[in-house]
């Protein structure tokens, strides 16, 4: 899916009931200091501010932990464009498929339990449900879904227009309807229809709705204040938040989309969050406080993802790791969802970081940008 996102989360055509809005030209009053400002501003700073600038993005946040575990926050931009209210720091975002770093987590710690195995069949979990040309859950493995080597095609590549709720096996049946990208285990290709059929083995082998999960599993034990999975029909946000915008061209206005159903990301991308949040989440995963030390080293056993996560980039068990310019790897994942885009992680020496922007980013430069603002903010 990399022709409409980098991590396979973008809806290009289902966003044209939200409201068109008319705005000027941001100007350098909208560049607002970190929390602790200095006279001059500091690195992170620069990259965001140049991030609204440049890049024209409404609004980007930054949250920067050290090896201390201090964090900084980070704002520039504008918060809505309709008022132009600040950007809240620390604001809530849909942060895409970050969720599929949750998701795997959960699957982890049930083989940890010895409820799932990894070179188990999905069958095993889902018997007769993975069916279709070339496609038979009985040859593809719990592993090769977390490490998107299933060759399952991609559901969010065949949605049609209309925005509204979507139940998981919806998103399955219209991935079945598709031929099989490649036999399992040939090859690698991004597919969220993955970590939907993850998503059903969890409810299916917990008995529980996959979002009690996640918060009993990961987002209480990481201490997370601010993390939350949409129930259904929840297309807000629930504490304070930047707006989310889109634009169908280059020229257009953009339009306001911070509410919006979005069930069809689910297991693949339905969560709400902070940078903190996250800083937080990927520091605790790496330190071995959600998983075992035999389960996270699986996590973090990869395979070649540079075709869509870029040079070096390489792809986990819903983990991806980066080659940093200051040496050494970041391992996190990234998120794009309308209205939003995040990159960020974390190193196994204690420092995290996570950058939001406001708008979904259609151009390499743009993401190129992006990702040097977290390696700007890791390598600090």
């Amino acid at each position: 899916m990399r022709g409409q996102t980098r991590q396979g989360l973008r809806r290009r055509r289902a966003l044209s009931a939200a409201a068109a809005l008319t705005i000027g030209v941001m100007t350098a009053g909208a560049l607002t200091a970190p929390q602790a400002s200095a006279t001059r501003p500091d690195s992170v700073q620069r990259s965001l501010n140049a991030l609204v600038r440049d890049d024209g993005m409404p609004a980007a946040l930054a949250s920067v932990q050290g090896r201390n575990g201090r964090t900084r926050t980070y704002t520039a931009g504008v918060g809505d464009l309709a008022t132009g209210a600040p950007v809240p720091v620390d604001g809530q975002v849909r942060i895409g498929s970050n969720t599929k770093t949750f998701v795997a987590v959960v699957v982890l710690q049930l083989v940890a339990e010895r409820r799932v195995d990894l070179d188990a069949s999905v069958d095993t979990y889902l018997p007769g449900l993975v069916r279709g040309e070339g496609i038979d859950g009985r040859r593809i493995t719990v592993r090769q879904l977390l490490q998107q080597t299933s060759g399952l095609p991609n559901y969010s590549d065949y949605l049609g227009d209309d925005v509204r709720y979507y139940a998981p096996r919806e998103l399955l049946a219209t991935a079945l309807q598709h031929p099989a990208d490649f036999t399992p285990g040939t090859s690698w290709k991004y597919s969220n229809t993955n970590y939907v059929l993850a998503g059903l083995l969890i409810q299916k082998v917990t008995g529980r709705p996959l979002a009690e999960e996640i918060d009993r599993r990961v987002v209480r034990p990481a201490g997370l204040r601010h993390t939350y999975f949409p129930a259904p029909g929840d297309a807000s946000i629930r504490e304070p938040h930047p707006h989310g915008y889109y634009r169908e061209s280059a020229d257009a206005p953009p339009r306001d989309i911070t509410e919006i159903d979005p069930s069809w990301g689910w297991a693949a991308g339905q969560l709400v969050s902070t940078g903190s949040d996250l800083d937080r989440f990927f520091s605790a995963l790496l330190a071995g406080r959600l998983l075992p030390s035999a389960q996270l080293a699986q996590m973090r056993s990869t395979v070649p993802a540079e075709a869509t996560f870029g040079p070096g980039a390489r792809y986990g068990l819903g983990i991806v790791s980066r080659p940093l310019p200051c040496g050494g790897l970041s391992w996190g994942h990234g998120g794009s969802f309308p209205g939003y885009e995040t990159r960020g992680g974390a190193t196994d020496d204690g420092r995290a970081a996570n950058v939001a922007v406001t708008m979904q980013l259609t151009d390499e430069a743009g993401r190129r940008n992006l990702e040097r603002a977290v390696d700007t903010a890791l390598c600090r």
